[in-house]
């Protein structure tokens, strides 16, 4: 009798099920742990991190060909050592805070099995960040692999089970779908032992984890803007935008998109840019490079997402000098017709002059509308004045005289280190944060009565009592009412 075969989407749909189930009982297990506990297995994992982060930087470029190694191996470092700078003092487990004098007590509560949706760009680095503020939280975590990024995600889930469970945590607390489908993220999304969504990826991603009828925290395209106000250190913002661009080859979504100047410090700008690599195209040659940058539409061309500027101009048949660094193109709109007013996950920028700061906060606005609504703005001014103005943006991460990368993942600021960066609402997101392990707890409250309620004795007034032909009237009302109904 010929063995059965059973599709690939039922395969992976059954995987989904059964990593669920265990997770779910391992995260059970995990719930009961203490404190101390959970920091040496948080720990072991920060260790195993920072021992294989090149490996699995190494793992990720090439399975991708997005980025380059040396940035990967920082962003796994920044996911796991920097990381856990930030939350090794954070309560997560027991009572995390206690206030006697009102007599309310605080206490911390896992959420359960979360469920990671990792994306291409940063497939090992989001991988240990979610990990280990899962375990910091008490959760299980089921990762959900983008299927080109498959092997390295893969490898860096297992590293992180293995690190968690050799420090004492139950098996199978970290896992990933080894046959990554639609079919099985719907089916893991749509899981009872999911209690929540981290989705990090594309804005389709993000919508469908939104609307499965579970809490979920998600990230929103990052269409920058960075303006260079005439105040502006020109040579060091040129120096900050190239250094966070190119960082990764762009890959990460708060880095800029877009440049925009002061006509008055215009020609200042484009030398320095030149100075230090920055390529200013032709009308014809940015035409060419948006051709092969997009397609159906605005959608990023895999084969550019995370390249160097040189590929890309090869690709365009665009002969560039040899230090280049990164490609940019003027552009006099934003929308349709406009191409690098979009998101692009690569080494390319778009460029913009205003008049003044006005016209600058108008283009800014239209910018974020177009894509990259409540994530960030990148501003380079020496006036706190030009920064307050800007802070009105609808943006929650107003980032000046930094690079919009280093700066909104935590590295250059001091804002929480993350890769999963919340858009609020007005991007769609539950959390204008990024996340850490203090969103992923529930807190239960023990409330002690503080203030004695007393019982309202005062006389009733007999004056507004219902006079009983009042009460007749209203029997009789009734019973018409009753009759009407078909009642006896």
């Amino acid at each position: 009798m010929e063995e059965c075969q059973y599709d690939r989407d039922l395969q992976s749909i059954q995987e989904a099920r059964v990593l669920a189930r265990k997770g779910k009982k391992a995260q059970e297990q995990l719930a009961t742990y203490d404190e101390s506990q959970i920091e040496k297995i948080v720990l072991n994992m920060v260790k195993t991190a920072k021992e294989k982060a090149e490996d699995l930087a190494r793992m990720a470029a090439l399975e991708t060909g997005f980025g380059n190694i040396a940035d990967k191996t920082f962003k796994n470092h920044h996911a796991s050592t920097t990381l856990y700078e930030s939350i090794k003092e954070m309560k997560t487990v027991g009572i995390i805070k206690n206030d006697q004098q009102n007599k309310i007590m605080e206490i911390a509560e896992p959420m359960g099995l979360l469920m990671g949706i990792i994306p291409s760009t940063n497939p090992t680095s989001t991988v240990i960040y979610k990990a280990i503020i899962s375990i910091k939280s008490r959760n299980g975590i089921v990762i959900s692999p983008h299927p080109s990024a498959l092997k390295c995600t893969m490898e860096a889930t297992r590293l992180m089970n293995e690190a968690a469970v050799a420090a004492g945590a139950p098996d199978n607390i970290i896992t990933c779908i080894s046959k990554p489908s639609m079919k099985a993220t719907d089916e893991l999304m749509r899981s009872d032992e999911i209690a929540l969504i981290i989705a990090t990826g594309g804005a389709a991603m993000v919508k469908s984890a939104y609307s499965v009828g579970k809490p979920a925290l998600g990230v929103g395209p990052g269409n920058v803007p960075a303006y260079i106000e005439r105040t502006a250190d020109i040579k060091k913002a040129v120096k900050n935008i190239l250094a966070s661009k190119t960082f990764d080859f762009g890959t990460i979504c708060a880095s800029e998109q877009a440049i925009i100047v002061a006509k008055c410090i215009e020609p200042q700008v484009v030398a320095e840019f030149q100075r230090q690599g920055g390529y200013f195209m032709t009308p014809e040659e940015t035409e060419r490079v948006a051709k092969i940058l997009f397609v159906k539409g605005h959608a990023m061309n895999a084969r550019f997402v995370g390249r160097a500027a040189r590929i890309i101009a090869t690709a365009a048949n665009i002969t560039i000098p040899e230090d280049t660094k990164v490609l940019i193109g003027r552009q006099n709109g934003v929308g349709e017709g406009h191409p690098l007013s979009y998101e692009k996950l690569t080494t390319v920028l778009g460029f913009y002059s205003v008049e003044d700061w006005q016209e600058a906060c108008e283009l800014s606005i239209a910018l974020l509308n177009n894509g990259g609504i409540g994530h960030s703005f990148s501003m380079h001014t020496e006036n706190p004045e030009i920064v307050m103005k800007f802070a009105a943006k609808p943006v929650f991460r107003i980032l000046v005289n930094t690079g919009s990368t280093q700066g909104g993942v935590g590295v250059s600021t001091a804002i929480s280190p993350a890769f999963t960066l919340g858009c609020g609402t007005w991007g769609g997101s539950a959390t204008s944060d990024n996340v850490t392990p203090e969103h992923l707890i529930n807190i239960k409250r023990v409330a002690y009565g503080i203030r004695e309620i007393e019982t309202d004795s005062s006389p009733i007034d007999e004056s507004a009592e219902t006079s009983q032909d009042d009460m007749q009237q209203l029997l009789t009302g009734l019973m018409d009412l009753l009759k009407q109904d078909g009642g006896q």
